[in-house]
């Protein structure tokens, strides 16, 4: 394939995720492969079912759920998880990729999303991971999402701060990524200020009220973010269609937190 095809296809690809806005709103559903039947995963078809039809833009998702549910899944973009949990063996750390450029493309993948822990014990591994993964992406037209999070997935607070954050994200768009998803931090204006590439923000634990995640979208989009990946706030919502249609209206049609609570009471 040419440079030229390549640019091609990936903007076909990117147009798959993201609206003519510029922007996207990502459900994410590969949660069981590390944690199990997750509340809202035991049955991905229908959970993914509702947020089709509340208006979700791409949904990122394991090569199991991919391939099984390839009929349901046709409709909006697709992205693949490709990285597994980094372990640690004695000395060693290992972050491996599960699942590459070819195996995405037999899907029918838009983009593979792959993960990188800036200041964590993994760090080396998975910025490799990413680099590495861009690289052959890059070649074949296939988009990449990296999940950029400072101090790994257990970090906490100290470590998300909004220094951290604006430098991981700008490290992943330099190794590479078509667009970034970090966690919120307050003053959010200075990561998508300092990142050249489109930035979207993770939803991460499960919220302890719906208006908390709605908020921090909203905050987010405000501060120039892209949209959001979300997971447990949406698959594991009361109502998963109703809570992506609310998020969705605030990614798109500028809706305030209360008209996206609106939509949840409608429900």
């Amino acid at each position: 394939m040419s440079d030229e095809e390549a640019v091609h296809m990936k903007t076909r690809r990117l147009g798959h995720i993201f609206r003519p806005d510029g922007r996207a709103l990502i459900v994410a559903t590969e949660h069981a492969a590390i944690f199990g039947p997750m509340p809202g995963l035991e049955r991905p078809g229908e959970t993914i079912e509702k947020v089709i039809a509340g208006g979700v833009d791409a949904v990122m998702t394991s090569f199991g759920i991919a391939h099984h549910f390839a009929r349901i899944l046709a409709p909006v973009g697709l992205i693949l998880r490709s990285d597994g949990a980094p372990t640690r063996l004695g000395p060693d750390v290992t972050a491996p990729i599960w699942f590459d450029v070819e195996e995405a493309l037999r899907l029918g993948a838009d983009a593979l999303c792959v993960s990188a822990f800036p200041g964590h014990h993994t760090e080396v591994a998975t910025l490799d991971n990413l680099a590495s993964v861009a690289r052959e992406a890059q070649t074949w037209g296939l988009a990449v999402q990296a999940e950029m999070v400072p101090g790994g997935m257990g970090g906490g607070p100290e470590t998300r701060t909004v220094e951290n954050v604006a430098l991981a994200a700008r490290v992943g768009a330099e190794l590479g990524a078509d667009w970034i998803k970090v966690p919120y931090a307050q003053g959010f204006e200075q990561v998508t200020g300092s990142c050249y590439k489109p930035v979207v923000i993770m939803g991460g634990s499960r919220r302890s009220s719906e208006a908390e995640i709605l908020a921090e979208v909203k905050a987010a989009m405000e501060s120039g973010a892209a949209g959001a990946t979300i997971g447990r706030n949406i698959f594991g919502a009361q109502d998963p269609q109703a809570m992506t249609a609310a998020l969705s209206a605030i990614i798109h049609l500028d809706a305030s937190v209360e008209e996206a609570l609106a939509i949840l009471r409608q429900a």
